[in-house]
């Protein structure tokens, strides 16, 4: 009998592989703004595999559009309140930090309190707004009931917000994050053994590397900050786990429960750190070679002859700023050789330059890709960052809110990057950081460096995210991947019951070996006054 050639037989394997997860389906509950940017990333690609996608939204979403090829959508009759909510608060927020100045230590430590209580104010209610959401879900039979009967293979869901979590749990599903930041903060902090000793905290802006004094303010961060991100989330979505799972059902376990954690990070970008068998690093997934730019775009790049051309936008929250600072910034592009590329929606500065062309949406990373691109200003978000890193184009970073600081301060830490604090920027601060960036040739070399180091890996991150997620639709979940940790208490998991029975052997064993002593002492001792007398 003839045997099959090689070559078929690992084709019908294949097939038969692809085969097992082709039609999968999904159910994806996103958070909406810049984190549906990056989900969206993954459905398309989960799309174009095959898969069928539905996709839960409150009537009143920003980005997430009813109508997609890509999904279905399921339209809740309710407000989510994201747009709404981050349009007052950044405002407020941003007057707030502009009122800092150098060298007046008390009014700028109770600018920052005040700022703190905006932004507690703004994550309540974001929170709870959301939290109602995912009641209306669990209340509605008729959409419960067609749920269960669509038979999803899993939830793929953003821990930013507590809903997915919880609807994976109702329904029985598995459940995959895309993830980085959680409802109880980073996600790292969570799942996975984080020494304060050199894991810094959120929003610390510290390095692996810590002094005495910067392991002290890590320490006390970390506890404020979990004490104050619980004060958030918990009176949020206690109650109504309480109402749905009952009354001894403890809701943070929800959060922990995934099967597969994907991080939008990557050990080029984090400090290294220990970590567990579930989490998937996928640090700059969304990045892609750069496409041509339109006509006009190019021609204006192009035109910027061997200076090339300086990018600047503030994503997808803060498209412009108050007047004062963006004249300070147009004048300070003014003095460039370079052409400047500036995504700003606000009123059109007085002394803008000529090289300077204000656009209200750009093809970022096009652009960053485009060899003529010197220098990237961004305030700092993740995607930014990582299309910088991914395209190795150096950074002046404008850090506004949440995990900008941070994400900035990973890049300067490593040395490409410059950050200017906006409540101090004036035309001559921003013109010598960008100087610096431009013709400093460490920034470039350096980012060039992390670039090569991103790219070397053997499977593209996307590819990785997508395998993962089929993975858990092949093996309905990765239980086994999971760590026992977070199932343990402090008490058990750092091992005191152990040390305490250690330590108390120990003393039992001084206390017999004194009495011991003791007792042929006395012995010897009475034994030589017997022979004396």
């Amino acid at each position: 009998m003839k045997m099959p050639h090689p070559s078929l037989i690992t084709l019908t394997l294949l097939v038969m592989q692809l085969s097992s997860t082709s039609g999968g389906k999904i159910l994806v509950f996103p958070l909406d703004g810049s984190h549906w940017i990056n989900m969206k990333v993954i459905i398309e690609e989960l799309h174009a595999r095959g898969h069928e996608i539905t996709v839960l939204r409150p009537s009143d979403s920003w980005y997430i559009e009813e109508k997609s090829p890509l999904y279905t959508s399921i339209t809740l009759s309710c407000r989510g309140g994201f747009k709404e909510n981050f349009d007052t608060n950044l405002s407020q927020q941003l007057e707030i930090r502009l009122q800092m100045k150098p060298g007046h230590f008390w009014s700028n430590f109770w600018a920052q309190m005040q700022m703190r209580g905006v932004l507690l104010d703004q994550f309540f209610q974001f929170h709870k707004r959301l939290g109602d959401v995912i009641t209306h879900v669990f209340e509605n039979e008729d959409l419960m009931q067609s749920l269960h009967a669509d038979k999803y293979d899993m939830v793929l869901t953003d821990p930013g917000i507590g809903g997915g979590a919880m609807l994976a749990r109702r329904l029985h599903l598995p459940l995959v994050f895309n993830v980085r930041w959680t409802i109880q903060g980073e996600a790292h902090f969570l799942i996975a053994p984080s020494p304060l000793s050199y894991i810094p905290f959120t929003a610390t802006q510290l390095r692996d590397k810590m002094t005495f004094p910067q392991r002290l303010k890590n320490v006390l961060s970390y506890f404020m900050g979990m004490f104050t991100l619980s004060y958030i989330t918990e009176p949020a979505y206690k109650p109504i786990v309480r109402r749905f799972f009952g009354p001894d059902v403890d809701y943070s376990t929800f959060f922990l429960d995934a099967d597969i954690w994907l991080m939008r990070n990557d050990f080029v970008f984090e400090f290294p750190r220990p970590t567990v068998p579930n989490v998937v690093y996928m640090g700059g997934f969304q990045c892609k070679p750069p496409k041509p730019l339109p006509a006009d775009l190019e021609e204006f790049v192009q035109s910027s002859g061997e200076h090339g051309v300086v990018i600047m936008t503030l994503g997808t929250l803060m498209s412009n700023l108050p007047q004062g600072i963006s004249e300070e910034i147009a004048a300070a592009f003014a003095q460039l050789p370079q052409k400047v590329i500036w995504r700003y929606t606000g009123q059109r500065p007085n002394n803008l330059g000529n090289n300077t062309l204000l656009v209200k949406w750009l093809p970022q990373n096009d652009l960053l890709g485009h060899p003529k691109t010197r220098a990237f200003i961004t305030h700092g978000g993740t995607n930014g960052v990582q299309e910088a890193i991914y395209h190795g184009v150096p950074v002046v970073g404008l850090p506004l809110f949440f995990d900008q600081p941070d994400n900035l301060s990973r890049v300067r830490a490593k040395g490409a990057a410059v950050i200017v604090d906006i409540a101090m920027l004036d035309r001559h601060i921003f013109k010598e950081a960008l100087m610096a960036v431009i013709y400093n040739s460490t920034y470039g070399n350096t980012m060039q460096t992390l670039s090569k180091l991103h790219r070397d890996q053997p499977m593209k991150p996307l590819d990785q995210a997508v395998f993962w997620i089929e993975y858990v639709m092949r093996h309905k979940g990765a239980r086994h991947l999971q760590t026992h940790s977070h199932k343990m208490s402090w008490f058990v998991y750092s091992s005191v019951d152990v040390f305490a029975a250690l330590l108390a052997a120990a003393l039992l064993a001084t206390l017999i070996w004194i009495a011991v002593v003791r007792f042929l002492w006395r012995t010897i001792f009475s034994g030589r006054k017997t022979k004396l007398h």
